[in-house]
């Protein structure tokens, strides 16, 4: 773990001006930039952050949203800062979060016969529709499968979906940046650990032809697809991801539903038939 990442890992106890310097560090933003965009003088974050002068609450905030900071993290610095935190987090199933359950719900019914899943921060899942079932056959170690199910880990495990995904060198490559892209905008320590996790798993030799990273698939392709060997031939899926636009709780800010979309006429044809057989 990197020593900034280790400061912000430790956040609850940090003063509250390393904690906007860390997060301006991570944002490559100088003092000056940061000042100009919040609105305040240079020599005011200079002191916030060296700690001769204590942020307001309003401060705290209007800093934190133009350092795009998530919103366990603005809880955090405001905890940090002396105040109560300010969002709050609740289980999914949790009566004040029903609005929010069933409309994810409502959006992984709708795209059946298509697989779509929902996770949270940690890419562990919370939901699913019925197709997506599929998705986890081919696993081979069923302890993979035990809640939680980590879905980036069991899709680069070699026991778990590895085996089975036909463009395994460029998915490889597409999930580990992602997750990279991931640690980089929270600084999150448990995403952290995953990414070292899974770069350390075996990568299996590419098979001839096939390309190795996201930039080197054929110039055909509208995206990276998901290609699987599934049975007598090969289903291959395009993913989108939708969130919450406005969430002021944690746990749906964190929330995020993939939807996956057949990316040839073969695939559809064969959603549909495993449809009629449910």
């Amino acid at each position: 773990m990197s020593s900034s990442s280790q400061a912000l890992a430790g956040s609850r106890t940090l003063p509250v001006g390393q904690l906007i310097r860390a997060w301006r560090a991570r944002r490559r933003l100088s003092q000056l930039e940061l000042a100009c965009e919040a609105g305040i003088s240079q020599r005011h974050l200079s002191f916030v952050e060296s700690g001769r002068s204590a942020p307001s609450r309003d401060m705290l905030l209007r800093l934190a949203e133009r350092l795009d900071v998530p919103l366990r993290e603005r809880n955090a610095w405001l905890l940090a800062g002396g105040f109560a935190p300010m969002y709050s987090e609740h289980a999914l199933d949790a009566p004040d979060l029903d609005a929010a359950r069933q409309a994810v719900e409502t959006v992984l019914k709708a795209h059946e016969p298509n697989p779509a899943i929902a996770v949270n921060r940690c890419w562990e899942l919370v939901l699913a529709n019925a197709p997506a079932a599929m998705l986890f056959a081919p696993v081979r170690d069923p302890a993979l499968l035990a809640p939680p199910l980590n879905v980036l880990r069991v899709s680069l495990h070699p026991q778990g979906l590895a085996w089975a995904i036909r463009n395994f060198a460029a998915w490889r490559g597409h999930v580990l940046e992602r997750l990279r892209r991931q640690v980089a905008a929270t600084q999150d320590p448990r995403l952290e650990a995953l990414l070292e996790e899974l770069a350390g798993y075996p990568a299996p030799p590419c098979r001839l032809g096939e390309p190795r990273t996201a930039g080197d698939w054929h110039t055909t392709a509208i995206a990276v697809p998901l290609e699987f060997d599934f049975g007598d031939g090969v289903l291959a899926f395009i993913g989108t991801v939708t969130v919450f636009g406005t969430p002021v709780d944690v746990t749906l800010s964190e929330l995020a539903v993939e939807s996956f979309f057949p990316a040839d006429r073969q695939t559809a044809e064969r959603l549909r038939a495993l449809a009629l057989t449910r």
